[in-house]
């Protein structure tokens, strides 16, 4: 299949695989809420610099610079593993020599990230590449660190929303007091709250669109602009999802012929209450829109 060629089992549209649809406008992307303040993370995590009005949105293609031009259609994501420093931070998360972490640039939910590793490997199928038992190993605890980044974005932005997390906000804020009218000591740790680290979608797809290997960490709520299709849903939303902890694969796991199993021709299930979609995409993204307001307040 040539890299402009479009495969039915694709996750995405192949303007995405190309670079070439455009990308939420600047704060969209990162679904950043009314009142939400600003810190070093966000910093990482969200779109800085709004363009004019009446100036095309910008696409991957069109802030290609000269030593990733070279990057196309289905190798695209090559382009920051090649050189991450040309990209801006709200782009590149971090990078090390292993691992560069991203904003997807369409995202399908309101945080979307990508663990991309910055090895020969990474150019298999992740069925081949994780055979290799280091490999696997450094890409589930480099995955770890990126979910725990998530996790704390989620509550950043979130945490004075859910009731889960009250008790933490209350303390944040100077509204209650830290055990018996004490204030909170130092090296003593703030209530939890809310496990949002467990609510993540975290996987690489059985039939990865992308050539370079690629680990999805995201929120569940599937709120964006870019989630505009069916596949898009589904890709996220059935085994088509496989999280990097259940790898080796049995052999005969059904996931490793999606095409087979049919998870991108399922019927459209809530991810939250389970209600049934069918095939009625409008209904469910006005539905997911509700669900979002409530999954933040639990």
């Amino acid at each position: 299949m040539s890299a402009a060629e479009s495969d039915p089992e694709d996750a995405i549209t192949k303007e995405e695989i190309a670079g070439t649809a455009p990308a939420p406008a600047d704060g969209e992307a990162a679904g950043v809420s009314d009142g939400t303040k600003r810190n070093a993370f966000t910093e990482l995590m969200s779109p800085k610099t709004k363009a004019p009005k009446g100036e095309p949105k910008k696409t991957l293609a069109s802030t290609r610079g000269a030593l990733t031009r070279s990057f196309k259609q289905r190798d695209g994501l090559g382009a920051y593993t090649h050189d991450p420093a040309a990209y801006p931070p709200s782009r590149v998360i971090y990078y090390n020599d292993d691992f560069v972490a991203i904003n997807d640039l369409y995202p399908k939910s309101t945080v979307h990230t990508l663990l991309l590793p910055r090895s020969p490997l990474s150019r298999l199928h992740p069925f081949d590449a994780f055979e290799d038992a280091a490999f696997r190993a450094s890409v589930q605890a480099e995955t770890q660190k990126l979910k725990r980044l998530v996790a704390k974005e989620l509550q950043r932005r979130y945490g004075k929303y859910s009731a889960k997390d009250q008790e933490r906000e209350a303390v944040l804020n100077g509204e209650a007091e830290w055990e018996e009218g004490k204030e909170l000591p130092k090296g003593k740790e703030l209530p939890k709250g809310r496990d949002w680290e467990s609510e993540l979608l975290v996987g690489v797809h059985a039939h990865p669109s992308m050539n370079d290997l690629h680990v999805h960490v995201l929120s569940p709520d599937m709120t964006s602009e870019c989630m505009r299709h069916r596949k898009h849903y589904n890709s996220f939303n059935t085994p088509f999802l496989i999280d990097v902890a259940d790898f080796p694969l049995a052999k005969d796991d059904p996931r490793r012929h999606p095409g087979r199993a049919g998870y991108m021709d399922r019927d459209l299930i809530c991810w939250r209450c389970g209600k049934n979609f069918g095939n009625r995409f409008r209904q469910l993204k006005e539905h997911l829109s509700e669900e979002f307001e409530a999954w933040k307040r639990e």
